[in-house]
């Protein structure tokens, strides 16, 4: 069925590669597959079947934008993540400047750390948690 996976990889092409994308072109290549061989028990012609199954199937425009909108996410996630570590960065710097320049016989600024630490944490974790 190289005309059924021909024309569905010609209605992915605009979107970018991802486990998702790729996982739900071999879903619908499936279900296509399914759908002319049982249009070819039926009694219709290979040729026929496929472009039945074809027609039948249509656009995938809710698909298209399921996919985009799932993408665009991700990205603001592996944004926020980056700004978090540079930001976290920064005060952690502060922190230790502000400790060792006024009060350099006592450490102190190993408790802010460790509250503003958790912020890339967190954003970690849910950016490792929908990367899949």
């Amino acid at each position: 069925m190289k005309k059924i996976r021909e024309h569905v990889h010609g209605l992915f092409k605009e979107i970018p590669d991802s486990e998702i994308k790729k996982s739900m072109e071999e879903e619908i290549i499936q279900n296509l597959d399914e759908k002319v061989q049982d249009l070819i028990e039926a009694g219709k012609k290979e040729e026929d079947a496929i472009n039945k199954a074809i027609v039948d199937f249509g656009d995938i425009e809710d698909i298209k934008k399921e996919l985009e909108q799932s993408s665009a996410a991700k990205q603001k996630l592996k944004l926020r993540l980056i700004f978090s570590l540079w930001a976290c960065g920064l005060i952690v710097a502060l922190c230790i400047f502000i400790n060792l320049y006024f009060t350099p016989d006592i450490i102190w600024f190993i408790f802010p750390v460790f509250v503003i630490i958790w912020w890339p944490f967190i954003l970690f974790y849910r950016w490792y948690e929908n990367r899949l």
